[in-house]
């Protein structure tokens, strides 16, 4: 199937302005000199213009003080255009103190009802096929007990990112990396072993470093109940055998509480797989021969101080085993190297924070362009009911898991309120704005916008195909598909600054232009969708089609469903 790729409009204002000053250039109107980078941007206020630019008081500099000043530079440009009026737009005004306001012309704009139409599901992508193989790797939770909210916060950002970034044309991998070894999986076999022990009626005490949430009990009776008493004899130095079976079961409810949240993946890569694939070895042969390896105490240390650590980190401890760090180092190698994706993106939270620069160091002393890697860090999730911080889960016992949340909630404002906060914002995640279904919530407001106009539709016989999008001419219409327009905006914003929060945000505000327009008719008949006049009635079915469309397709980013009633 061929992609649809929406051009952006501000690409098409770019176009239009860097030729005008190219022919004021040949001219001789503007001196034949370096200028600087033509941008255009949104004003705050509707006067000023759909479009600004600024570029005439940047100019000022590479023009000189002999050239002409920031107001005549707008001017000039304003002139120019006015030679030959681009069909885009309607009118173009110098501002002081050297902007140019560009307002869009209406007609085009209802023009652009039909594209939307005919673009469906794909409007909003961008035309920039073959960026390239891009992967992301989040979540990444070790098998040591349920998803908790805030690994789901890492989740449902990543997941929604990986969305914006297929549609702004990178081929996307979506990768889970987990670690099927090191301390945290020892302490979960002990606690196993432990419970298991306990559920046979031995007093065996937890340890203290133990796991001691409700879910370590259920395991163990669960294997208690499955395997019958095999491992009754089984030794506190072999509590991994029983450990294993916990691990699995584990990855289990991890994998069904993301298929749940709608998060998915292409691959799933566990941390012996870098150890025995030899990539291990041949990431510490190439750092110690960038002397970025020192021997201490019987152990092996990377020098990651020196490259923007809090501290240096042991590779390899003093029983020979590999840390953390050290396959975390082959697993990146392994990305760019082995299976050389373009460009790799890693959703990590705040606590490894301070291991940011030291791992984007060795990525480049891998010999990996600094550009080409990306680290996503999220901050952590407080949950609230009633005004108060919920502490507590009844599964985990010392948090809150994912499948909790969803529970009271459902998925859909799950997702939404972990996506539509920065990720570098803490997140307070209310539990009964969430679950309310009222305008109040933001994802019932958006959801009932969506399912408003699909009850229109549907209340209607009418073939509103070849609607005459021209009859479309009151303000609340014009808004509407100007706010429609700037979904492929927000496409490129959210993948430029890897910053997803932006689609809800702009979901939401659409839906308040969709609700403008819609409501304007409860005191003016003249005004409804489904009016006397057969051809507007058609034209307006169109447009409620397009706007049904396009929130669809946001909402998709989200990962929340678009439903057609409520």
């Amino acid at each position: 199937m061929t992609v649809v790729r929406t051009p952006l409009v501000r690409d098409r204002l770019l176009q239009i302005l860097q030729e005008a000053i190219a022919r004021l250039q040949a001219k001789g109107v503007l001196p034949n000199v370096t200028l600087p980078e033509v941008t255009v941007d949104r004003p705050q206020k509707a006067e000023q213009g759909d479009f600004a630019t600024n570029f005439a008081l940047r100019a000022k500099r590479a023009v000189g003080p002999k050239g002409p000043n920031p107001m005549q530079i707008a001017s000039a440009i304003a002139g120019e255009l006015a030679h030959d009026p681009p069909m885009l737009l309607a009118a173009w005004e110098p501002a002081p103190p050297g902007f140019l306001n560009l307002f869009l012309n209406d007609d085009w704009v209802r023009e652009q009802v039909n594209s939307i139409v005919l673009d469906g599901a794909e409007f909003g992508s961008l035309p920039a096929d073959g960026l390239g193989r891009l992967q992301i790797e989040f979540v990444s939770a070790n098998p040591t007990g349920p998803v908790h909210i805030g690994t789901g916060r890492n989740a449902a950002l990543g997941d929604s990112l990986a969305r914006v970034l297929g549609r702004a044309g990178w081929d996307v991998q979506r990768e889970y990396y987990y670690n099927d070894a090191g301390a945290q999986m020892e302490h979960l076999f002990h606690s196993v072993w432990v419970r298991y022990q306990q559920a046979l009626g031995r007093d065996v005490p937890l340890a203290q470093d133990d796991y001691q949430g409700e879910y370590i009990l259920d395991l163990a009776r669960d294997i208690l109940e499955s395997e019958g008493e095999r491992f009754a004899d089984l030794p506190e130095s072999r509590a991994q055998e029983i450990g294993d079976l916990a691990a699995q079961r584990i990855m289990q409810w991890i994998e069904g509480d993301l298929e749940r949240a709608r998060v998915h993946f292409d691959s799933w890569f566990s941390e012996a797989r870098v150890v025995r694939e030899g990539d291990f070895v041949r990431v510490l042969d190439l750092l110690r021969s960038q002397a970025l390896v020192y021997e201490r105490e019987g152990a092996t240390w990377l020098r990651s101080q020196d490259l923007g650590d809090e501290r240096d980190r042991v590779l390899i401890r003093s029983d020979g085993r590999p840390t953390y760090t050290a396959t975390d180092i082959a697993y990146h190698f392994d990305k760019f190297l082995v299976r050389r994706f373009d460009r790799v993106i890693d959703v990590w939270g705040a606590d490894h924070q301070g291991q940011v620069p030291s791992m984007k160091a060795i990525v480049k002393h891998l010999g990996v362009e600094p550009e080409r890697f990306d680290i996503v860090i999220y901050q952590m999730v407080n949950v609230f009911r009633h005004g108060e911080l919920v502490r507590m889960g009844k599964r985990a016992g010392n948090f809150v898991t994912l499948a909790e949340v969803m529970d009271e909630v459902g998925v859909d404002a799950t997702r939404w309120f972990l996506v539509s906060r920065s990720a570098d914002a803490m997140m307070d995640f209310d539990l009964d704005l969430a679950a309310r279904q009222s305008s109040e919530n933001p994802v019932y407001y958006v959801q009932y916008a969506h399912a408003r106009l699909s009850r229109v539709l549907a209340d209607s016989s009418v073939d509103w195909q070849h609607g005459d999008v021209s009859l479309l001419r009151q303000p609340s219409e014009l808004a509407l598909i100007r706010r429609m327009l700037q979904l492929p905006e927000v496409v490129e914003l959210g993948a430029r600054n890897l910053s997803p929060h932006h689609v809800p945000h702009y979901a939401y505000e659409l839906a308040r232009a969709t609700a403008g327009w819609y409501e304007s008719g409860n005191d003016d008949p003249a005004l409804r969708i489904l009016c006397a006049d057969p051809d507007l009635q058609c034209a307006r079915l169109k447009l409620a089609a397009a706007g049904r469309q396009v929130l669809a397709n946001a909402l998709d980013m989200v990962g929340v469903v678009a439903p057609e009633s409520m």
